[in-house]
């Protein structure tokens, strides 16, 4: 069995991997380890906390959070259509419109919903 044409992908890998761990190991092993009681303390926004770190968020805010991926993902779908719209011509052209289409009414509804508020 010839392994010969897996080199370069081996060598990637292991390479790969090299850039991210050897930096972590060296800095653990050789970064400074001077804790005190500031440095190990929980922090959360500047200030002491005041309430129970399980406390309840409200929906609102994994609405947007979730409307927020969702969209920007979507977004990202534009970038390679764009790129390769001279290839597939006038098919992928609508394709995309429909497509579009659809996120535009979802962004519609969920406006209308008033789940882009913020109070």
């Amino acid at each position: 069995m010839n392994l010969e044409p897996y080199l370069p992908v081996i060598l990637f890998i292991l390479i790969g991997a090299a850039v991210g761990v050897v930096p972590q190991v060296i800095g653990f092993v050789f970064g400074p380890n001077r804790p005190d009681k500031a440095k190990n303390s929980p922090y959360e926004c500047g200030f002491e906390a005041f309430e129970d770190a399980r406390m309840k968020f409200d929906v609102r805010y994994y609405l947007v959070a979730i409307l927020f991926i969702l969209f920007d993902l979507e977004i990202a779908f534009l970038f390679p259509w764009a790129v390769s719209l001279r290839e597939i011509g006038a098919t992928g052209f609508w394709a995309m419109m429909l497509f579009l289409g659809i996120l535009i009414v979802g962004f519609v509804y969920e406006w209308k919903k008033g789940a882009l508020d913020w109070e």
